[in-house]
């Protein structure tokens, strides 16, 4: 594997592992829709650190645009395809369903046809660990039924996964998904948890604490999780002798779910204790009840994710608070 086309290069997590195989000499095609739902700035930035690197190129158009998809991948002819673009924000989906279903479906389809069409011999697509939906039998393991998603987003990434299994098992196209577990870390996203809290505290403004705070996270430094993708890179589902215990490898297709976690739950007071603490600042809080499309508890098992790579996430929570908030004061001059 020389070349990996990867779809989101300019969002969060898509930055993060792009750099982390171009770091390894692997060639990376980026390609983004850059949107504005959050700051555009950001994303920018991102993408010009990427671009210091030779062996990265990228395209800037919607996953709904089929052809400039196609036409990219063609032309990059890539060993793998890794598709993390989506119509992120659990919250979101809430306000404005129909984004989620043109990015999320409609473009996660455009991609499969993409890779088909390319030959990859692996695609690997983000799922969300919100597709557990209702389930309260903790720690999440990919064998479990996710048939009670509770937002519009989580819906999408089932439909996703269903899809995948669907596309392997008519075109022989080996597909992973991965389900992410409340990822965090340097360069994250404006909406996502840590982020608003530390903003919020450095500010002096009131930080919204659901469910009053009596919620826990599988808290996912971002680091660790890109390095699970680039382990699941190489364990392709259907491979021979590739089999491992307790693997969600389908009997009817190249196609698998695994879990990226740091396998630890987090209470929600605990973690903003610890931005309080790097921040040398106390919060003002607003205790809420639960937002509607919430669950109060997420917990991964990653032990399919250990048995397919052999690596399994480790950084403490603290230790991932404190690259962030130093990362959040020094892009910010603060």
């Amino acid at each position: 594997m020389t070349r990996v086309f990867i779809t989101g290069t300019a969002g969060f997590i898509g930055f993060h592992l792009s750099r982390l195989l171009l770091e390894e000499g692997i060639t990376v095609a980026g390609y983004d829709g850059m949107t504005d739902y959050y700051d555009v700035r950001l994303k920018e930035r991102r993408h010009a650190m990427l671009r210091q690197h030779q062996g990265f190129s990228t395209t800037e158009a919607m996953l709904e645009d089929a052809d400039a998809l196609h036409t990219a991948v063609k032309d990059f002819r890539p060993d793998v395809i890794v598709h993390l673009a989506a119509q992120a924000g659990v919250r979101y989906s809430l306000e404005n369903p129909r984004a989620y279903i043109d990015a999320n479906v409609v473009g996660t389809l455009n991609v499969m046809e993409a890779a088909q069409a390319a030959g990859v011999g692996h695609l690997l697509m983000a799922s969300t660990s919100s597709v557990y939906g209702a389930n309260e039998d903790m720690p999440f393991d990919e064998r479990q039924k996710t048939d009670t998603p509770l937002t519009i987003y989580a819906a999408t990434k089932k439909a996703n996964e269903a899809m995948g299994h669907a596309w392997a098992h008519i075109h022989g196209v080996p597909i992973t998904m991965f389900r992410f577990f409340t990822v965090y870390g340097p360069w994250g996203r404006p909406d996502m948890a840590l982020f608003k809290f530390t903003k919020g505290i450095l500010e002096g403004t009131p930080i919204d604490i659901y469910n009053n705070g009596e919620m826990w996270r599988d808290f996912t430094y971002v680091t660790d999780l890109v390095r699970g993708i680039r382990g699941l890179i190489d364990a392709v589902p259907g491979a021979p002798d590739t089999a491992v215990e307790d693997d969600s490898l389908s009997p009817a297709a190249p196609f698998r779910v695994v879990n990226i976690g740091n396998s630890d739950k987090v209470r929600l007071l605990d973690f903003i204790d610890a931005i309080e603490k790097e921040l040398g600042e106390k919060a003002i809080r607003n205790y809420m009840p639960m937002q509607l499309g919430d669950v109060p508890a997420t917990w991964a098992n990653a032990s399919l994710l250990q048995n397919l790579t052999g690596y399994t996430p480790q950084t403490p929570f603290r230790d991932g608070v404190r690259q962030f908030v130093q990362w959040y004061q020094d892009y910010y001059q603060i």
